[in-house]
């Protein structure tokens, strides 16, 4: 028996498990004779892309809801080491028992996460990183209106005027005038240490994404970084002190720590070089997806860590692993044309094309745009074995999906 082990129950563990087990329906492959195992540590697929919402609680689907009906086997640990040597993992499962996983071939599909700044005070800050970090900021926001004497009760100031860092500051203003009432006082701070907000962006979307900062209200602090939190206030570089109840973190994010269990070149965020078969250079046993990879995109472009990304990697790793030991053609990386669809809350979203990012719409249209991507075409089929694996496979997609309708 040929065993496929895979890290990771986010979208490239998900494609990855379902993209092998595709190749192994179409090659007569019993499931005993290629056992496909995702290992997770949560029970549930959280929908990342939505963290920024309300009630993030309800951004997920449970893991075997996708892989039980296509023959994949789950394991609910959490992975502390790889030995690629041994060929062998170990877990640590949901009970506390350690165990021993070996492979033939793994898929290093564990994600990313924020950069957990060293700040005074820092224990007192937000992030939406994780399904446990979003909604513990969502909790908190609901029981603002329980500080009726505080400064910045309503006040909330996020670091870092990135993608994420925006989603959620837009969010915000709507997100907190709920739970404010029509007469409590709003404030929204986006701290950037850059020039200009959303640095990585680029110019082209820059002018929607400033005109939506200004129709909402929301301040920006560019050129200067936070220094200290404290329990109802923080101080920023340039000596500003803001009263703020509400901080969240969004600035900067890293390859999962499990990359360094693999003796392989990595790039400054931790992500590991491949070949164009998702193959970890060096160490030809391991693939990468998701936000693990350093892959090529396009010439002079590696993948972004996204959602739109980790999907194809997933299904072109699975594939090739499978493909791997079954002594079948391996498929070269190639995902689509690259877009972005950045949600602006009340003001809509502003959505591109291309690595230049060129705006094809923006406002009310980009918001229906993004709301139809993250509320359904990012989502695995559940309880269908046959429309997931439809799907999955270097070539599968949505039968109404093309990242192209945006255009």
């Amino acid at each position: 028996m040929a065993k496929v082990l895979i890290i990771g129950g986010g979208f490239a563990g998900v494609w990855s498990a379902a993209s092998a087990a595709k190749l192994r329906r179409e090659c007569g492959v019993s499931d005993s004779d290629l056992d496909i195992t995702v290992v997770s540590a949560g029970d549930d697929l959280v929908i990342r892309p939505r963290l920024y919402e309300s009630d993030p609680h309800k951004m997920r689907i449970p893991l075997d809801s996708v892989l039980g009906p296509i023959g994949v086997q789950r394991l609910a640990a959490t992975v502390t080491a790889i030995d690629t040597a041994a060929k062998a993992v170990t877990a640590v499962t949901q009970d506390g028992r350690s165990s021993e996983l070996s492979y033939d071939r793994l898929v290093l599909a564990s994600g990313s996460q924020v950069v957990q700044p060293k700040l005074p005070g820092s224990e007192h800050m937000f992030d939406i990183d994780t399904l446990a970090g979003a909604s513990r900021l969502d909790s908190h926001l609901h029981r603002l209106p329980e500080r009726s004497g505080s400064a910045g009760q309503y006040t909330a100031v996020v670091i870092g005027a990135g993608f994420t860092g925006l989603e959620i500051a837009t969010e915000l203003t709507m997100r907190l005038r709920e739970i404010a009432g029509p007469h409590g006082t709003l404030r929204v701070v986006l701290v950037e240490r850059e020039a200009e907000v959303g640095p990585e962006l680029g110019i082209n979307p820059r002018p929607a994404i400033k005109e939506a900062l200004t129709d909402l209200g929301i301040e920006t602090r560019l050129r200067v970084s936070l220094d200290a939190v404290r329990r109802g206030s923080v101080s920023l570089s340039d000596g500003t002190e803001i009263a703020t109840d509400t901080v969240v973190w969004t600035a900067g994010m890293a390859a999962s720590p499990l990359t360094k269990f693999i003796p392989a070149e990595r790039d400054r965020i931790g992500r590991l070089h491949v070949d164009e078969y998702l193959r970890v250079k060096g160490v030809s046993d391991v693939y990468a997806a998701g936000d693990t990879s350093a892959a090529i995109a396009t010439e002079g472009r590696t993948v972004m860590q996204s959602c739109q990304h980790a999907t194809p990697l997933g299904k072109f790793a699975g594939h090739n692993v499978a493909a791997d030991l079954l002594g079948k053609p391996l498929e070269p990386f190639a995902p689509d044309d690259y877009v972005t669809c950045l949600a602006l809350g009340p003001a809509g979203a502003v959505v591109t094309s291309g690595w230049e990012r060129n705006v094809l719409m923006t406002g009310s249209g980009g918001r229906d745009l993004k709301t139809l991507i993250t509320n359904e075409w990012i989502y695995p089929p559940a309880n269908d074995g046959e429309a997931l694996l439809a799907a999955a496979g270097p070539n599968g997609a949505w039968p109404e999906y093309s990242p192209l309708a945006v255009g």
